[in-house]
């Protein structure tokens, strides 16, 4: 009985000794590892763990990604010629490197906006590992002068494009889902509010009725993929419907259709967003998984010699680009980390084996800066990107519609849409080619006679009751026009092929920026076009002569 007996009290206490250590595990589980463990699947390529997986496997696994991260840091730090870094204290601290500027990185972002914030997301979708880093440069972390932020979001799939109504299908789609996509483990969903609208067309002539009619048919056609799954809306494409006189003077009987032959309503998949939103929401996810924003200004590139090729004396001035491979960007320095900002910092340079310019409405200046359009043969072809100016004003008409304003795009180039339920109203005009050259494009001062010349009188004209209107608010905003075909310019450059362009958009970025970045990720890590083929988008169509076909309305 003796031996019985000490024989279960030993089994007991081992029993409760291996209880007592795991609750012990489990309770100080955090004090094992540096890195937040709500945040593992951030940190790693797994993105989940398997159900029943055993939490001592976990921790095990977290703790040694822990040592070879502060490994990796400590050889960063010992061999850093600056000393810039200690070799204790470069051990990561938070989701976020706090280094000023890093020495070199994998994939270098210039821009910050909704497409370069895409582009890093897509990027570290892919590949969630500490080896890849991915670095997004932007000059005005405040955004004042950001399309993303003032220009007015909306998407619709009225376009002339089979590639451009695919996008803004996407991006409805991914929207409708943002919170699953965007969200940060353990908090808060992601503030972020969709408004759904129709968009309405009109065509003023036969001409634009039978264009109408064909994008119609190619509109309602389409399907795209999302990973490896084929999603159709409708059964078809888009949910557009093509609507008379008659039927237009029945459902918006608010509105005058005398001089519309035919109309094109979209009636699912299509609203308004607030871009501010979006990107902040876009920013915050991509802290967490280790991208690193800087705030600098692109100044130039630098380029490097192949190993394979003759030394520079060998080679003439005019032959020597071919011999030559886009290596090191250049940046001022202007990041703020503490209080007062540094100003009149030297320019750095940043080693980069990728380049992605994402600048927007000054992409051309950046492509410029690279020397594209300044050299010879291929490298002569500029990136024809430029910024140009719009207005949107902002009204209040008590007598206007509400519920059912549709985002109503006149035959004249006229825009306008409700803003909420409170009889408000955002409008503006895309100007034609002999109008635009008429417009100051140096600053973004407000010109109001363009309202009471360009677009009230044509308001007052479709719609009865916005003749009485007042002006609450106005603001202007750039868009990055392409001046070769007005269509957005995706993809590799010709001949350096570690530089992707992504801009050219004309104000449609925030419907079209983020598939035109999964575009990139898919031509950067797969070497084709899985989800959307936008090869008809790439820069070498400039060499060929070809356009991309242009929107009627």
């Amino acid at each position: 009985m003796n031996v019985k007996w000490k024989y279960f009290s030993i089994r007991s206490m081992h029993r409760m000794a291996k209880i007592t250590f795991h609750r012990i595990i489990s309770s100080y589980s955090r004090t094992l590892h540096k890195s937040s463990i709500l945040n593992y699947d951030d940190y790693t390529n797994k993105s989940f763990y398997d159900i029943g997986e055993h939490p001592y496997k976990r921790v095990w696994e977290i703790t040694k990604l822990d040592f070879q991260r502060n490994r990796i840091r400590y050889n960063q730090a010992k061999y850093d010629y600056y000393k810039r870094r200690g070799k204790l204290t470069n051990m990561m601290k938070s989701v976020c490197d706090l280094e000023l500027l890093p020495m070199e990185c994998t994939v270098a972002i210039i821009g910050g906006g909704l497409v370069g914030s895409a582009c890093a997301w897509w990027i570290k979708q892919r590949i969630r590992d500490d080896d890849l880093k991915v670095v997004v440069i932007e000059a005005d972390s405040t955004f004042s002068i950001s399309s993303t932020i003032l220009s007015p979001g909306g998407i619709w799939q009225q376009f002339s494009c089979p590639e451009k109504v695919q996008m803004s299908l996407f991006t409805a789609e991914f929207l409708r889902n943002a919170n699953e996509h965007l969200r940060i483990l353990e908090n808060d969903l992601p503030a972020f509010r969709f408004t759904p609208m129709n968009s309405l067309f009109l065509a003023d002539n036969e001409e634009k009725a039978n264009a109408m009619v064909q994008n119609h048919k190619m509109q309602t056609a389409l399907s795209f993929k999302w990973s490896q799954v084929d999603l159709f809306l409708s059964d078809l494409g888009a949910k557009v419907k093509l609507l008379n006189n008659d039927e237009l003077q029945l459902m918006f009987p608010f509105m005058r259709f005398g001089d519309i032959v035919l109309g094109s309503l979209g009636s699912e998949n299509e609203g308004v967003f607030d871009g501010w939103q979006l990107l902040s929401a876009f920013r915050e996810k991509n802290i967490t998984l280790g991208v690193q924003y800087i705030k600098a200004k692109v100044t130039g590139f630098l380029y490097e010699w192949n190993n394979d090729q003759s030394p520079a004396k060998v080679l003439s001035e005019r032959d020597q680009w071919k011999h030559k491979s886009l290596r090191r960007l250049v940046v001022d320095l202007i990041f703020t980390l503490m209080e007062p900002q540094v100003t009149d910092c030297a320019p750095r340079a940043l080693y980069s084996y990728l380049f992605i310019n994402c600048a927007g409405a000054w992409s051309g200046e950046v492509a410029e800066m690279a020397g594209f359009g300044l050299g010879e043969e291929v490298m002569s072809v500029p990136i024809p990107v430029v910024a140009r100016k719009r207005y949107a004003f902002i009204f209040h008409c008590p007598d206007g519609p509400s519920l059912d304003m549709p985002y109503l795009f006149d035959p004249s180039g006229v825009w306008c849409r409700r803003e909420g339920l409170g009889h408000l109203y955002i409008c503006g005009k895309n100007p034609s080619w002999e109008e635009d050259n008429q417009i100051d494009h140096s600053n973004l001062d407000v010109d109001y006679d363009y309202f009471d010349t360009k677009i009230w009188p044509v308001l007052a004209a479709r719609v009865p009751s916005f003749e009485k209107l007042k002006v609450k608010n106005s603001w202007a905003y750039y868009v990055d026009r392409n001046l070769y075909d007005n269509s957005a310019i995706i993809g590799p450059h010709p001949f350096h092929s570690n530089y992707y362009h992504c801009g050219g958009f004309d104000g449609m970025a925030l419907q079209h920026g983020i598939p035109a970045a999964r575009a990139l990720m898919e031509q950067f890590l797969e070497g084709a076009y899985v989800s959307i083929d936008l090869r008809d988008f790439h820069l070498s169509r400039m060499l060929r002569g070809k356009t991309v076909k242009p929107e009627c309305f």
